[in-house]
């Protein structure tokens, strides 16, 4: 059985994709989470094309390096 898309929460993980590549490649995290939903942010992670790093002053999404 083939899986459902939710063609909404893949049009805004697409579309913080673009921001995070705007943004330099790097976003901190309490910055997303107010204007992305964690399923959002999650789909990315799931996808492998970002990773979260600890900086150790706060928590930052990145783009993949083999992305």
């Amino acid at each position: 059985m083939p899986k459902t898309v939710d063609n909404y929460l893949e049009r805004r993980a697409n579309h913080l994709l673009r921001l995070i590549r705007l943004c330099g490649g790097c976003i901190p995290l309490h910055r997303l989470q107010l204007q992305f939903s964690d399923s959002v942010i999650q789909t990315l992670l799931d996808k492998e094309l970002v990773q979260v790093q600890n900086t150790g002053r706060g928590f930052f999404l990145e783009i993949a390096e083999d992305f």
